[in-house]
């Protein structure tokens, strides 16, 4: 950061940007003599339309190209979906704050305005998620799924064009662009287990970068990040990623910090789920078990299963 000008680096959808809009008004209210100015950079995620998800290994997907501009200090920090972000940072990177997570739930999207139970094998059902698919499957054996790609109002355009009857997307993207009106249900967690630390905004920077990192203690939002930490190091022992049928949800009451593990195989036969509570000082700890008890489940199995099934998508 020079001349108190920070350099935002972000993707180009509509819904990166509002975050990167988020972060920037974040950090011009709490800094008043700093200008924060946004960068787009294409991600290789940005620019591969037409194979899923699933199909693609790299972990890095939406990340890599706005870490090496971090690295290469063409940018002051990347702000990122915090479930986007791999658990393993490159050398020299770290987490430097998260804004307060909105809503952390999946929402379905209906052209019929159906809701999820009314759904029926002759509908259609989209999502670029195996960790959607698995838990569909696992509520309805017989529903009908497809992959879909793009950004929000792509996947939109798609199914009002007829390429699905409904689809599963976070209901924070819907929320943040103002689409309300789109959202037919949105999809209670024991029904559909998040993705881990969905609806949070996360904000990598680089390591030991005094002034950017001072800027981020006064903007990181606190619960937040402790939630999505204990989440991460869940996901992190897990060896998951957004390619793997694994999600999890966490809250605090009080002291008391509560999560909960999901992982299934990819037709939704097999589900270990595990929920654990205790103190918040320990969340992290806490996390870790219902990952150790998820393997001891057969977490360790499926995963393996997983990694050498062809997975769905073309």
């Amino acid at each position: 950061m020079e001349n108190n000008i920070i350099i935002i680096g972000t993707r180009g959808s509509r819904l990166a940007l509002y975050q990167a809009n988020q972060v920037k008004q974040t950090i011009e209210e709490k800094f008043p003599a700093i200008k924060a100015e946004i960068v787009i950079i294409h991600t290789k995620g940005d620019k591969i339309h037409d194979i899923a998800l699933s199909k693609i290994s790299d972990k890095g997907l939406f990340t890599k190209e706005l870490e090496v501009a971090l690295l290469n200090r063409e940018v002051d920090l990347a702000v990122h979906s915090l479930k986007d972000l791999p658990t393993f940072f490159p050398e020299g990177l770290t987490l430097g704050a998260v804004l307060k997570r909105s809503e952390v739930r999946d929402a379905l999207v209906s052209k019929n305005g159906k809701p999820l139970s009314e759904l029926c094998p002759e509908d259609v059902i989209a999502t670029s998620s195996l960790r959607r698919r698995a838990q569909l499957l696992a509520y309805n054996s017989n529903f009908k799924i497809v992959d879909i790609r793009g950004n929000i109002n792509t996947r939109l355009a798609k199914m009002d064009n007829g390429y699905c009857d409904a689809m599963i997307m976070a209901a924070t993207g819907l929320q943040r662009l103002n689409l309300y009106e789109r959202i037919t249900e949105i999809i209670a967690v024991d029904i559909m287990v998040p993705a881990v630390s969905q609806g949070a905004i996360g904000i990598e920077i680089r390591k030991n970068d005094e002034a950017v990192e001072a800027v981020m203690r006064n903007i990181n939002h606190k619960e937040t990040m402790l939630v999505t930490t204990a989440e991460r190091a869940f996901l992190k022992y897990m060896e998951g990623g957004c390619q793997i049928p694994i999600g999890c949800y966490s809250t605090i009451e009080g002291s008391t910090y509560t999560i909960t593990g999901l992982i299934a195989d990819l037709k939704g036969e097999q589900v270990i789920r595990v929920t654990q509570n205790g103190n918040i000082d320990k969340a992290v700890e806490i996390a870790l078990d219902v990952s150790k008890k998820m393997v001891d489940k057969g977490a360790a199995e499926i995963l393996e299963n997983i990694r050498n099934t062809n997975l769905p998508g073309t």
